[in-house]
C-alpha cells in the first residue's frame, strides 16, 4: 500500500493517475493505524492471556489445596490451638490478599506488570514452604502457621492485576468470555485443590521424613509443596511468555502505560471512557458476598463433619476434598454455560438469577425436622443418664 501513495498529482511510471488523491491518502494512511492487530501481536496477546489464566489457577490452588487439612494439621503441631484461632487462621488468607491487592494493583499502573506479578508468586512460594516447617519449632507453631497462610493470601493479591490485565488486553466483544475463563480458571483451581490434597492423603499422616533438611513429608506438607513448584514454574513462564499488551473496545492496539517500549508504533488513545462508580461499587460488594459464602463453607466443614460424624483427621481431609471437589465441578459448568447464556440474556438477568439459587440453597440447608446426627444423640443419651444418676 505504502507504493501506490504518492504525495502530489504525479502520474505512475506506466502514465496512469495515482489510485489515492492526497486527502484520501492520509486518511488511509490514518485508517490503517487504527487496523485491530497483526497476526503476530494476537498471537502474543493471546498467549499472555493465558498465562494470566495460570496464574489466576494457581491462586485458587493455593487458598483451597490446605483448606480441608488446616484444622487436623493446627491440631497436630500444636494442640493448644482451638476452633477461633482455625477462624483466625483461615481469615488470615483473605486479609492477606485484601491488604496487598490494592498494593499490586497500583504497582501495576505505574511499572510493568510482570514485576508485582513476579514477586507476589515468589511470597506465595515462601509462604508455602514455610507453612511446611511449622512443625520444626518447639512452641507457637500456631502462630508461624497463622503468618504462613497470611503470606500465602498476600501474594494471592496479584489476582487484582491479572484481572485488570485481561480487562485491558481484550476488546469489549472478547471480554465476557475472557473473564468467564478467569473465573472458570479459579473454579478449577478450588476443583483441583482439594483433588490434590485427596491425593496426598495417601501419603499417611506420617509419610517420610528427609533429616537432612528436616522436612516431613506427609499429607499436610506435600501439598503445598506441591504448589510451591507449582509457584516456581509459573514465574519461569511469566519471564518467558509473558508480554505488555493492551487493545480498546474494538480490538485496536493501543500503547500501554506499563510496556516500558514494547508497544512501540502503536497508537496512544485514550480509551477509558466515564467509569460508573456506583455499578463499580455494587459489583466488589456481591463478589463480597459470593466469597463470603464460599469461604464459610470451607472453614466450617471440616471440623464440623469431625465432630457432628466422628471422622478421623484423615477421613474430614479425605471426604470434604471429594465434596468439595464436586461443587467446584459443578462451578465450571455454570461457568461455561454462563458464556454461552449471557448473549442471550445479558449479565444483570444471570446475577440475578445466580443469587437467587444461592437463597434458595441457604433455605435447603436449613436445619429442617428435629432428627439429630447419632453421634450427637449419643452425646445427649450420656449427659441424660449423667444427670438421672
Amino acid at each position: 500500500m505504502a507504493a501506490a501513495l504518492v504525495s502530489g498529482p504525479e502520474v505512475t511510471g506506466e502514465g496512469q493517475e495515482p489510485l489515492l488523491s492526497p486527502g484520501e491518502a492520509e486518511e488511509e494512511e490514518e485508517k490503517s493505524r487504527d487496523v485491530v492487530e497483526t497476526q503476530e501481536h494476537y498471537k502474543s496477546r493471546w498467549r499472555s492471556i493465558w498465562i494470566m489464566y495460570l496464574t489466576m489457577f494457581l491462586s485458587s490452588v493455593g487458598f483451597s489445596i490446605v483448606i480441608m487439612s488446616v484444622w487436623p494439621y493446627l491440631q497436630k503441631v500444636d494442640p493448644t490451638a482451638d476452633a477461633s484461632f482455625l477462624g483466625w487462621i483461615i481469615a488470615s488468607y483473605s486479609i492477606g490478599q485484601m491488604v496487598a491487592s490494592p498494593l499490586f494493583g497500583l504497582w501495576s499502573n505505574y511499572r510493568p506488570r510482570r514485576e508485582p506479578l513476579v514477586v507476589s508468586t515468589a511470597i506465595s512460594v515462601a509462604a508455602n514452604c514455610l507453612y511446611a516447617y511449622v512443625h520444626v519449632p518447639h512452641s507457637h507453631n500456631k502462630y508461624y502457621m497463622l503468618t504462613a497462610r497470611a503470606l500465602v493470601g498476600f501474594g494471592a493479591g496479584n489476582v487484582a492485576v491479572v484481572r485488570s490485565y485481561i480487562a485491558g488486553a481484550t476488546s469489549l466483544a472478547e471480554r465476557t468470555s475472557a473473564m468467564a475463563n478467569t473465573s472458570a480458571c479459579q473454579a478449577v483451581g478450588f476443583i483441583l485443590g482439594p483433588v490434590f490434597q485427596t491425593c496426598f492423603t495417601l501419603i499417611g499422616e506420617e509419610g517420610v521424613t528427609w533429616k537432612l533438611i528436616n522436612l516431613q513429608l506427609n499429607m499436610y506438607t506435600a501439598p503445598v509443596l506441591f504448589g510451591a513448584l507449582l509457584g516456581v514454574i509459573n514465574i519461569v513462564l511469566i519471564f518467558a511468555i509473558f508480554r505488555e499488551h493492551r487493545v480498546d473496545d474494538m480490538g485496536r492496539q493501543c500503547k500501554s502505560i506499563n510496556s516500558e517500549g514494547e508497544e512501540s508504533g502503536v497508537v496512544d488513545q485514550d480509551t477509558e471512557g466515564n467509569i460508573d462508580q456506583v455499578a463499580v461499587v455494587a459489583i466488589n460488594f456481591l463478589f463480597f458476598v459470593i466469597l463470603f459464602v464460599f469461604a464459610v463453607f470451607e472453614t466450617i466443614a471440616t471440623p464440623l463433619t469431625m465432630d457432628m460424624y466422628s471422622w478421623t483427621r484423615k477421613e474430614a481431609v479425605f471426604y470434604n476434598g471429594i465434596i468439595l471437589s464436586v461443587v467446584g465441578i459443578e462451578s465450571v459448568i455454570v461457568f461455561l454455560v454462563v458464556k454461552t447464556l449471557s448473549k442471550k440474556t445479558g449479565e444483570r438477568a444471570i446475577l440475578h438469577g445466580g443469587l437467587l439459587i444461592v437463597l434458595v440453597g441457604f433455605f435447603i440447608l436449613l436445619p429442617w425436622g428435629r432428627k439429630l446426627p447419632n453421634i450427637q444423640w449419643q452425646v445427649c443419651i450420656t449427659c441424660f443418664c449423667r444427670n438421672k444418676e
